[in-house]
C-alpha cells in the first residue's frame, strides 16, 4: 500500500517562502513520476510542478514558474516543493501525488494520471 505524507505547510506573509515535503512509502519511489498539485475554497484541483522518476524533467504551472521548484531526493523517498516569493492567490491545500505508471517517459498534468495522493497540507498567504 502506498502512503504519501505532505508536511511543510502553514502560514506566511506575501512575499515569503515555505518548502514542502512529501515522504513516500510502499511501492517502488524512483521509478515514479511525481506531481504537486492545489486546491483552493471553492476551485478545482489544480496542477503546480511535476517531476519524472529520474529527475531529469521538471513541469511547472505558469502561475508558478520562476517562483517554485520541484525537486526529489530518490534516497529519502521524499519529493519537495520549494515556494518563493509566495502570493495570496498561492493560498491553498497542497497535495503531493504519483503517477499510476512507472517509468513514464511523460511528465503528466492532470490528475487522472496519479493513482496515489498524500491528505495535503495547508498554505495560507496573507497579505
Amino acid at each position: 500500500q502506498v502512503q504519501l505524507v505532505e508536511s511543510g505547510g502553514g502560514l506566511v506573509q506575501a512575499g515569503g517562502s515555505l518548502r514542502l515535503s512529501c515522504a513516500a512509502s510502499g511501492r517502488t519511489f524512483s521509478t515514479r513520476n511525481m506531481g504537486w498539485f492545489r486546491q483552493a475554497p471553492g476551485k478545482e484541483r489544480e496542477f503546480v510542478a511535476a517531476i519524472k522518476w529520474s529527475a531529469s524533467l521538471t513541469v511547472y504551472a505558469d502561475s508558478v514558474k520562476g517562483r517554485f521548484t520541484i525537486s526529489r531526493d530518490n534516497a529519502k523517498r521524499t519529493v519537495y516543493l520549494q515556494m518563493n516569493s509566495l502570493k495570496p492567490e498561492d493560498t491553498a491545500i497542497y497535495y503531493c501525488a504519483q503517477d499510476r505508471e512507472s517509468y513514464s517517459a511523460l511528465v503528466h498534468k492532470t490528475p487522472a494520471e496519479y493513482d496515489y495522493w498524500g491528505q495535503g497540507t495547508q498554505v495560507t498567504v496573507s497579505s
